[in-house]
């Protein structure tokens, strides 16, 4: 009988902006993400002052998760403090991607379990998301990861 070899663990770190076309290319890599990302070369210069817009936010964090030194997912987490909840803080995630060729492998598991305990950290007492109602296999996935749709959510597009 084979013995299975564990795989290796997910290492989490800060994206760095050389890690910006990856991102770029993984968040068009889908058909809702081919319609909003321009992949130009070189990348346009939004994407750029976006990345230094987060990195210099203390309550933004955008976040690679990496297999053996590859980037294989990444998350934006915003923590946002609220006068509801007794001037509680809650975490807000956004642009969670995982490589095509890296899922159905439990790293989304993994990136939002991280995410969890990263908010628990931070003191949150609530994480919060969306999800576009085209992505019904994304939500499946985020309830079976105990996330409610409790609420309804609203967007206005202005256009800018």
């Amino acid at each position: 009988m084979k013995k299975s070899i564990p795989a290796p663990p997910l290492s989490f770190r800060e994206a760095r902006k050389d890690d910006l076309t990856l991102i770029i290319q993984t968040l068009a890599d889908d058909p809702l993400g081919s319609k909003r990302e321009n992949l130009q070369t070189p990348l346009p210069v939004a994407y750029l002052k976006a990345f230094d817009s987060i990195v210099d936010d203390p309550n933004n964090e955008l976040v690679v998760a990496t297999l053996n030194a590859e980037i294989v997912g990444f998350l934006q987490l915003t923590f946002i403090p609220y006068l509801t909840y007794q001037g509680g803080w809650r975490a807000l995630i956004e642009g969670v991607r995982v490589n095509k060729k890296h899922r159905n492998q439990g790293i989304g598991k993994k990136i939002f379990t991280w995410a969890i305990d990263r908010a628990k950290e931070k003191g949150c007492h609530l994480i919060q998301l969306t999800t576009d109602k085209k992505r019904l296999d994304a939500r499946r996935f985020y309830e079976s990861l105990g996330f409610e749709a409790t609420h309804e959510g609203m967007k206005l597009h202005l256009g800018v």
